[in-house]
């Protein structure tokens, strides 16, 4: 009887529930307009991360009204203690209009360290789908009292503490909140609105409730390690792996601004794989349309010895802008450098618009000289540009300046990088101490997998400082002096983290609460082009007379560029040697400054053997076939010199001794001296070599006289030997020869027995 009881009466349940119309079931609610949205923000000045704020903005079709523009900040040094209460009063005002409309949805969201990262419908919906009035961002961090995080309601997952940076909200109930603002521009926002939400009256009666998850809002202080970046076709997006949320506004408070710059290189839209850098053509300023070239002032520092100076000044030299337009400051805090620069001076001074130059005799600091150098733009108002570059840059892109100016930065610098190494000029993120860490992007910027020009924490050696901004945004003096920090780095630290200050020699008594607002300038490095790379002073010894020859270690792309002939290469893709005799060939090998520093150093050195057969420098005292000569180890040149014979020597071996793989090594390395008066030739004699090359060091006709070398098994000379150019011939047995007569002035060879 129970059994039947219990169907009939299912069975009468059921009849009813489908005599129900379909039109009463529950629907889902129609998805709020794109134009029911108010997106409000509060922004005093147009800042670098204003204008960033905006451009995410354009990018998703939001329409943005902003409060406060043009006014004085006095909500006080947010980014540092208790402050920002302006915000409360302006979104205050801005509400009293807007107060009656029940379907109007209000975001309100800070503007100078935030960014879109999703568009209105989206954040409409998430919004719609929390069936709440009021969700303010949240983060994991409690602030500004942290003894009020037990008053909190408990979540059992997601972030747990409101953040003022994000509010959205039905209008009529966001300006309940407002409305109870009573306080000064100095006093605190987030705490104003965290003691209102801990109210649970409140609470429960404005039906307000916190993004736990990060659906809406991410707030990145103390989640850093959770945001990753998600690359799709078209756009980047921010997604939360603890929630595996992907926000829509993404809000860098708290030491984490640096972090948002980096993420904001590629989200909404400024970089992905598949365009590239969408941004980097935006505002470019095209100097073919201007009529004169902006002026700028280049400050040059050599704070070090460095290595490839007149190098350097050459490259500079050879820039490809008007040199009418440039003003030369260079600070010199090397006697050694006095002779380079004294140089370049007396052969350039006419050619520039100014040239200015600070020797170390007026013992300024790095900090001190390059603020002098900055200063001289900033105070003259036709300074359209600073241009600081270090000694240690070798620009080998002719371009590089304007490149620069047209990129229409306020601090922007070219990647330099050096040779074979991840080292450069920038870093791509900074430790908690703020000093360097490694971003993920940091090696595929330097090595150009991705190119762009990318917001940075840190730059340093060579940087464009547009002139305005000095005057403006930077116009305080002393920017590189800064605590205990390298000139560099306080630099970069006091451009984006420029922080509030009071007005000074205000006569308002209320000067003491009027802060400006952070200015935050943006630095930049571009990689669109090669510029050139940085070359190593670590370890340049300034003992030798010519310096640079010891540098084919260090720096091996500047060495070769200086000291092999440059026709080298030509030897391997047009054969380009000659074989005057039987297994002898003709190449050139070093250049005429190579020639001529070598001969230099000898003779600065000046302690020839004379030519005689005893001999303390070799293995058993007493030379067979003696010339007048130095050894390379006499001058510390021998290790450098064995890496020139492997380097350049070795690939020609096996190109014209075929098959024959030389290990590159040679006891007996020397340069020979020959005059008429001393010693004019070499009786004939085989060398204790596998092979041997003579270098000439000197030009024939214009240096001496005579001089060559004859072959004896095939009666062949060669009488006109070439500067720079090297033979090569087997050592032992074939090769019998002579050095010939050198009948006036003086002849230098460079000799190398090799593979003994």
């Amino acid at each position: 009887m129970e059994y039947l009881t219990l169907c009939f009466a299912l069975s009468c349940w059921m009849k009813l529930a489908g005599s129900v119309s379909s039109t009463d079931a529950p629907q889902t609610p129609a998805p709020i307009p794109k134009g029911k949205l108010l997106v409000l923000t509060v922004a005093t000045a147009e800042t670098d991360g204003f204008h960033r704020f905006m451009q995410s903005a354009k990018y998703f079709n939001y329409t943005v009204k902003v409060l406060g523009l043009g006014e004085d900040w006095k909500g006080g040094d947010v980014g540092r203690s208790i402050g920002g209460g302006q915000k409360v009063r302006l979104l205050k005002e801005a509400l009293e209009a807007v107060a009656d409309q029940e379907e109007l949805v209000v975001l309100s969201v800070d503007s100078y360290d935030l960014i879109f990262a999703g568009g209105p419908e989206e954040i409409l919906r998430k919004f719609q789908q929390a069936n709440h009035k009021v969700i303010f961002a949240a983060e994991g961090l409690v602030w500004p009292d942290k003894r009020l995080a037990d008053k909190y309601p408990s979540v059992r997952s997601g972030k747990r503490y409101l953040n003022s940076g994000g509010i959205i909200g039905y209008a009529p109930y966001v300006n309940r909140i407002v409305s109870q603002w009573n306080l000064h521009d100095n006093d605190d926002d987030q705490l104003f609105y965290t003691k209102i939400y801990l109210d649970p009256l409140q609470r429960q009666t404005l039906n307000m409730t916190l993004d736990h998850k990060c659906q809406i809002f991410q707030n990145l202080n103390g989640a850093v390690d959770e945001v990753i970046l998600k690359f799709g076709t078209d756009r980047v997006r921010v997604r939360n792996t603890a929630y595996d949320s992907l926000p829509v506004v993404v809000h860098g408070n708290g030491n984490t601004k640096m972090y948002l710059n980096h993420l904001a290189n590629y989200v909404p839209n400024a970089w992905n794989y598949e365009h590239g850098c969408s941004h980097c053509d935006d505002d470019v300023l095209d100097l073919t349309r201007l009529k004169e070239f902006p002026n700028v002032t280049v400050g040059v520092f050599i704070e070090q010895p460095s290595p490839f100076l007149p190098e350097f000044f050459q490259r500079l030299l050879t820039l490809d802008y008007p040199k009418h337009k440039l003003s030369l400051f260079v600070h010199n805090n090397e006697v050694y450098h006095e002779k380079h620069i004294q140089r370049f001076w007396e052969q350039n001074r006419n050619v520039f618009k100014g040239f200015k130059v600070v020797g170390p005799e007026e013992n300024l600091n790095q900090g001190e000289a390059r603020n002098m150098g900055m200063d001289l733009c900033r105070k003259d108002a036709a300074c359209d540009y600073y241009f600081s570059i270090d000694s240690n840059v070798m620009l080998t892109n002719r371009q590089t300046l304007k490149l620069l100016i047209e990129q229409n930065r306020k601090i922007i610098g070219p990647l330099v990088t050096r040779h074979g190494k991840l080292w450069s000029n920038f870093w791509g993120a900074l430790s908690l101490d703020g000093y360097y860490a490694r971003s993920e992007d940091y090696v595929d910027i330097v090595q150009r997998k991705r190119v762009g020009v990318w917001n940075i924490p840190y730059m340093a050696h060579i940087y464009l400082v547009n002139g305005k901004a000095l005057r403006n945004e930077l116009k305080e003096r002393n920017y590189f002096v800064l605590e205990k920090l390298d000139p560099d780095m306080a630099l970069c630290k006091n451009a984006r983290e420029l922080t509030s200050h009071r007005e000074k020699d205000s006569p308002s008594p209320e000067s003491f609460h009027m802060l400006k607002p952070p200015k935050g300038v943006f630095m930049y490095i571009t990689n669109r082009h090669d510029f050139g790379r940085l070359i190593s002073t670590a370890n340049y010894n300034i003992s030798h007379y010519n310096n640079d020859l010891w540098q084919i270690f260090e720096n091996p792309v500047d060495w070769k560029e200086k000291y092999i002939h440059q026709n080298y290469t030509r030897i391997f893709t047009e054969n380009h040697l000659e074989q005057p005799c039987p297994d002898v060939f003709w190449f050139p090998v070093f250049s005429e400054t190579a020639c001529d520093e070598l001969v230099e150093e000898m003779e600065h050195y000046g302690s020839w053997s004379g030519g005689k057969h005893e001999d303390k420098r070799i293995s058993g005292g007493y030379e067979t076939v003696p010339t007048d000569d130095i050894h390379m180890k006499q001058i510390g040149f021998d290790k450098e010199w064995l890496h020139f014979i492997r380097e350049f020597i070795s690939p020609v071996t096996l190109k014209v001794f075929a098959g024959y793989y030389t290990k590159g090594y040679a006891i007996m390395n020397f340069v020979v001296k020959y005059t008429p008066d001393r010693q004019a030739y070499l009786r004939p004699h085989h060398d204790s070599s596998t092979f041997t090359i003579n270098i000439a060091l000197n030009n024939k006709d214009s240096d001496f006289q005579g001089g060559g070398c004859r072959f004896h098994r095939y009666n062949c000379s060669i009488e006109s030997p070439r500067k720079g150019w090297s033979f090569m011939h087997p050592g032992r047995l074939t090769h019998l020869h002579e050095g010939l007569p050198t009948t006036n002035g003086t002849r230098y060879i460079a000799v190398s027995f090799i593979d003994p």
